[in-house]
């Protein structure tokens, strides 16, 4: 098959590296960091589709994802854990488009709703420890035959092969000419775990976005989703502010230690791009855009390319 070559080491561009090797493509990722160090590696990492459209292509990706997190899941190695939670809605009408995808969902009982929360849904998905997922994926990726090489890519053009697969988040629209991608700014913080297992997502809530979701070892809280904010200097204000809410929502988190701190810039335009172009004569394959579902899609996307990169 031919060469393809994948921009960006995070977890669009693993899991497209990944899927396209198995498809039986030789295979090269080029990225000026490692994955521990990319945007993923900041995530949550519970599936969730936030901050992505258009809504039922995302729906797709997102069910093919949690497909293939529930067989992880079953992997201890893999930094994929199936757990369930809740979400809550402070709104009348909120929007459950969502849980089309998930089999489990149910109605939040009154007990389990702090004051002030109209309802919630409570189910059980994928949450995924981003470093522990993102070393396998790697790790994956290499077993296969996917190479890899660490460089700053200025053009596609600049890369031998034929067919280039643009997956490198925020960096994304500079290489392909793209505008309309702006960063949308989230700080997290991660506690240690006091042996918590269910996540609470609050979105709605009228202080701000709030969320503790366990893995492992750690608990990661935020959060934020300041949009344009392309800073990514830790802010001690923002952490006690996103404390405050998650601790008002998770009492056994008061008082925690910190394990570390953490701010990444999610790539967000009015629609993922998932296409395929030919310029001067080598094939560009666009996978980027994600927003805050760069995990939850990532399986789905990753099987689209597959197909757009052809024989």
């Amino acid at each position: 098959m031919g060469d393809i070559a994948v921009v960006g080491g995070g977890v669009i561009g693993l899991t497209c590296a990944l899927r396209l090797a198995e498809a039986g493509h030789r295979v090269e990722v080029v990225a000026d960091r490692a994955p521990g160090d990319t945007v993923s590696a900041v995530a949550g990492g519970l599936w969730f589709p936030y901050l992505a459209a258009p809504a039922d292509a995302v729906l797709r990706w997102a069910r093919e994802s949690l497909d293939r997190f529930a067989e992880l899941a079953a992997m201890p190695t893999t930094g994929v854990f199936w757990r369930e939670g809740i979400v809550l809605h402070r709104a009348d009408d909120p929007d459950l488009a969502w849980t089309a995808v998930v089999p489990d969902c149910r109605a939040a009982r009154p007990d389990e709703l702090p004051e002030g929360v109209a309802s919630g849904v409570v189910c059980s998905v994928p949450v995924v420890d981003t470093a522990a997922y993102l070393g396998w994926l790697a790790a994956r990726c290499a077993r296969v035959g996917v190479a890899f090489r660490r460089a700053h890519v200025v053009r596609p053009a600049d890369l031998p092969q034929p067919t280039v697969v643009v997956a490198a988040g925020l960096a994304s629209g500079v290489l392909v000419g793209d505008p309309t991608l702006e960063p949308v700014r989230g700080q997290v913080v991660r506690l240690a775990n006091p042996g918590l297992t269910r996540w609470v997502v609050d979105d709605d809530n009228p202080a701000g976005m709030a969320y503790a979701i366990p893995r492992g070892h750690d608990v990661v809280c935020g959060g934020t989703a300041d949009r344009g904010e392309s800073g990514t200097a830790h802010d001690p204000d923002v952490e006690r502010a996103v404390l405050d809410r998650v601790v008002a929502l998770v009492p056994e988190l008061r008082g925690v230690p910190v394990v570390s701190r953490a701010v990444g810039l999610r790539p967000v335009r009015p629609s993922v791009r998932l296409d395929r172009v030919t310029v001067a004569g080598q094939a560009l394959v666009s996978c980027y855009g994600h927003g805050g579902s760069g995990v939850t899609l990532s399986w789905g996307c990753a099987a689209d390319v597959v197909g757009l990169a052809g024989p």
